[in-house]
């Protein structure tokens, strides 16, 4: 097995985890592909002493918002997560070989205030790739549980929120979606 890329991080550190199906094939097939990754994301964030903030699980390429609560480094934790579900995956499918496209991207969340606008983003995910017209009804991130349509417990919520109502959630998301939406007209109008 190759040895996980290392990467810096440190106890206390937020930060953005992505990354994507190898040659951008889906690494979520179907409804248990997801069912499972959820489920090792429970599992070695555990093992690794990791808080999910929010994440978004996509056909092809995945977010997560993560808190690394102990000295363990966080490569370990990712490297452990995709390996674990990589080699269920190919079992399942008959595969062989990388299902994620090289190393995830880690990006490092400075201010806490960012992660509020961080999380809006990871959710808008399904709404920006047209998986979906109502963000609500994508059932492969945590925004219902941000909004209080479910109760998931795989994410530490409040620690995004700062004592925030899922209804002040949701209009924070939807303005956040609004002007997502209106830059994007702009730029068409601007490259007619």
């Amino acid at each position: 097995m190759k040895e996980p890329i290392q990467r810096a991080s440190y106890q206390g550190g937020y930060y953005h985890i992505c990354n994507r199906g190898n040659r951008k094939q889906d690494i979520f097939s179907d409804k248990d592909d997801y069912l499972l990754y959820l489920n090792k994301v429970r599992e070695y964030k555990e093992k690794y002493k990791i808080s999910i903030l929010c994440y978004c699980l996509m056909p092809n390429h995945f977010h997560l918002l993560i808190k690394q609560d102990s000295e363990v480094p966080l490569y370990k934790f990712i490297h452990a997560l995709n390996t674990s579900y990589s080699m269920n995956f190919n079992r399942k499918y008959n595969k062989v070989g990388h299902l994620f496209q090289g190393k995830h991207k880690q990006k490092e969340v400075d201010k806490d205030e960012y992660l509020l606008q961080l999380s809006s983003y990871i959710h808008l995910n399904p709404i920006k790739d047209g998986l979906v017209k109502k963000l609500e009804d994508y059932q492969w991130s945590s925004y219902p549980d941000y909004i209080g349509l479910r109760e998931g417990t795989l994410c530490d919520k409040e620690l995004v929120l700062f004592g925030r109502s899922p209804e002040e959630y949701k209009k924070i998301t939807e303005e956040e979606m609004k002007d997502k939406l209106l830059m994007k007209d702009l730029i068409l109008e601007i490259n007619d």
